[in-house]
């Protein structure tokens, strides 16, 4: 079993309520295993908000709600969860530290819990410490899942671009240093809610302006503001749905209404909630008959890491297409 340690919090930057980017060093005199990007770590902190399972929900995925004492009051205590790196091997040996992009876990009651919870109240100088298992490990590397192909096109929902910020920022800093460079063309499709949840957004672009690699960056929005809808840089739905555009396919929400039709049952609900669906737009400098060229099937993979629904969807894209699919899974 790998060696707990504790990691020192250097470094944390909130984008939202919901989410935030931090930093660890390492036990002091240690230093972190090697690692290839998209590869993860377990973390660990004795003082979460516990939760417990309270049932299958209609959809039968479980559900969670707050584990409570004899007197009503909420249970702390230690949970161990592993986490994606969002930072390049690079970075770690050079600088010594690994970063992590992590969204707030809400349990069904509203309330939120779990180990992301206490990272929310990491503070560099005041409450730093982060448990660390001395093991880096994972499959979910462009070597073993993106091998024998020329394309290879990356989708990250949320803080599901983790794994793929880490290899862009890894490819970026191999191809600066080579003179070769790397021939393969790499595309990321990244959506969040809102501009200021896309993290490494200013990264992602300064990677792409370089002209370093053979990379087009797709960022998207799920509910653009006046400030998204006035970026003509900025793209607008959801990945899955901006994935079924790029291929010519209907939205998700469209198909389901189609789908009840032929039922001969009620549209009424499914079709509320399409015309709230907010359609597809790419970045106003995204050729759509070029990125279209650069994902031909035969020599294409799609990596994706995010919303388990969303990925769902994507893998049936991928398969209309015949496009290799490889998927993240915990």
């Amino acid at each position: 079993m790998a060696v707990r340690k504790i990691a020192t919090t250097t470094y944390k930057k909130d984008l939202s309520p919901i989410l935030t980017i931090f930093r660890l060093m390492p036990e002091s005199g240690s230093q972190f295993p090697e690692s290839q990007a998209g590869q993860y770590i377990a973390l660990r902190r004795d003082d979460c908000k516990l939760t417990k399972k309270t049932g299958v929900g209609p959809d039968g995925k479980p559900e969670y709600g707050p584990l409570l004492d004899e007197l009503g009051n909420r249970k702390i205590g230690a949970v161990t969860h592993s986490y994606s790196i969002s930072s390049a091997p690079w970075e770690t040996e050079e600088k010594g530290f690994l970063e992590f992009y992590v969204v707030l876990e809400i349990v069904n009651d509203g309330s939120p819990g779990r180990l992301s919870e206490s990272f929310f109240r990491l503070d560099p100088e005041k409450d730093s410490s982060v448990t660390y298992f001395e093991r880096i490990t994972g499959n979910f590397t462009l070597a073993d899942r993106s091998n024998g192909h020329e394309s290879v096109i990356m989708v990250g929902t949320g803080t599901g671009l983790a794994p793929f910020i880490a290899m862009m920022k890894q490819l970026h800093y191999e191809a600066s240093r080579s003179k070769g460079g790397d021939s393969r063309q790499y595309t990321v499709l990244h959506t969040n809610r809102t501009y200021e949840e896309l993290a490494y957004h200013e990264e992602l672009l300064e990677i792409e302006t370089s002209g370093k690699l053979d990379f087009v960056y797709i960022p998207t929005v799920s509910r653009p503001k006046q400030r998204d809808i006035d970026d003509k840089a900025m793209g607008q739905g959801r990945a899955n749905n901006v994935l079924r555009y790029i291929f010519d396919l209907p939205l998700k929400e469209e198909e389901i209404v189609q789908e009840i039709r032929a039922r001969g049952e009620d549209t009424a609900k499914a079709q509320s909630v399409l015309d709230r669906t907010v359609r597809p737009i790419l970045p106003q400098q995204i050729n759509l008959s070029s990125l279209r060229d650069r994902l031909t099937p035969s020599r294409t993979v799609l990596m994706t890491c995010g919303n388990p629904s969303s990925m769902t969807d994507m893998e049936l894209t991928t398969k209309r297409n015949n496009i290799r699919f490889e998927m993240e899974e915990w």
